[in-house]
């Protein structure tokens, strides 16, 4: 009787196992079929991206949230763990930004096409031990470099000259003195670049989501940053201020880029590139692209200082070995000074003087 019963128990499951198995099968398959819509509805939606991307409006280091303000984040807030970007982006706190085409200067002429040439008689524009801000780092001639051409090279600009500096305007006995001010300088000078290729950036938008952060490749970051920044430029009153952008300075870590077949980079470098138009790996094209669509959107608000291609040519002018290291470099490391060369700063007098002429040029 006991062997019957069971027997009829397991007839009477079968049939719903099977029900079950077969309603699990249908959700699965119901599951996948809306995953592919969504993912069709994403893809063919792309271009209208924008209009459903999240936005978090900010306050200088201040994180809105609803009505309430969170605490500050700041350089001490930590991740506690790390998520894909969501593609969030920022603006500033009073409204959205305002659009327009770049209007070009009424400049007859373009004082960032030309040539180096050698000036022994009005250059260099100060000698190195005369200036009082100058870092360790970039006072080449101090810390051994006994060739100075690198101080007498002169931008020519293609069509007509710079501009000249008079040292005799700045006071820098003034400079604390009018540090209270600076929140309201009538001139504001920006650049940015390269500690943005170090690899990705973690963004923490709200200390109250458990410190998760979002991760974002070092384009991706900057382009959120000058977005953000741009927002912020928008709304400034033009008619107060004068607001310039330096574009970015060139490396020259690899010398096979101006002679093939080498293997060095600046050091022992001692005259500047020779072919018009040069461009090296030292300047990153598509940093490039995206930081012009950005400015591009400001029109007049923002006056830019191309300083990229006219410094590509100056391989010449960095520091290399003679500079201030953490620690004084040793014979070994001496004998193989190409390993240990600074192709990324300055030395001064020399390329970055150039740089300010082009903005008194513009002032």
């Amino acid at each position: 009787m006991m062997q019957r019963w069971n027997s009829q128990r397991k007839k009477t499951h079968f049939p719903l196992l099977t029900l079950f198995f077969i309603l699990f099968i249908v959700v699965t398959i119901l599951h996948h079929e809306r995953s592919i819509l969504q993912i069709q509805e994403d893809n063919s939606g792309h271009a209208h991206d924008h209009q459903r991307t999240p936005i978090t409006y900010v306050k200088p280091n201040l994180l809105n949230h609803g009505n309430r303000a969170t605490e500050v984040l700041d350089r001490f807030s930590r991740c506690n763990s790390t998520r894909e970007y969501s593609g969030r982006k920022i603006a500033w706190a009073d409204g959205e930004p305002n659009s327009g085409n770049r209007k070009e200067r009424s400049e007859s002429c373009d004082v960032f096409s030309g040539r180096w040439v050698f000036d022994n008689t009005s250059y260099p524009l100060y000698k190195e031990p005369e200036c009082p801000y100058m870092s360790d780092q970039l006072a080449c001639h101090k810390h051994g470099r006994s060739d100075l051409g690198y101080q007498y090279w002169r931008w020519q600009p293609n069509d007509c000259n710079l501009k000249r500096l008079d040292e005799r305007i700045i006071r820098p006995d003034s400079v604390l003195k009018h540090a209270s001010k600076w929140e309201h300088a009538d001139i504001l000078v920006f650049n940015t670049y390269l500690w943005w290729r170090q690899g990705p950036v973690k963004l923490l938008w709200s200390a109250e989501e458990n410190s998760i952060c979002e991760e974002l490749d070092g384009l991706g970051a900057m382009e959120l940053a000058m977005e953000a920044w741009a927002d912020w430029v928008a709304k400034m009153n033009s008619l107060k201020k004068r607001v310039f952008f330096a574009t970015m300075s060139p490396t020259h870590l690899w010398s096979r880029e101006w002679k093939t077949g080498s293997e060095g980079n600046c050091y022992n470098q001692k005259m500047p590139i020779d072919r018009e138009g040069y461009w090296g790996s030292g300047s990153d094209l598509p940093t490039m692209r995206m930081v012009e669509n950005v400015l591009s959107k400001l029109g007049s608000k923002v006056s830019v200082i191309n300083i990229t291609q006219l410094s590509e040519y100056r391989k010449d002018g960095h520091p290399s070995i003679y500079r201030k290291f953490w620690e004084p470099l040793k014979p070994e490391q001496l004998s193989k000074p190409t390993t240990y060369s600074d192709c990324i700063h300055w030395c001064l007098p020399g390329v970055p003087d150039v740089w300010n002429e082009l903005l008194f040029h513009f002032l």
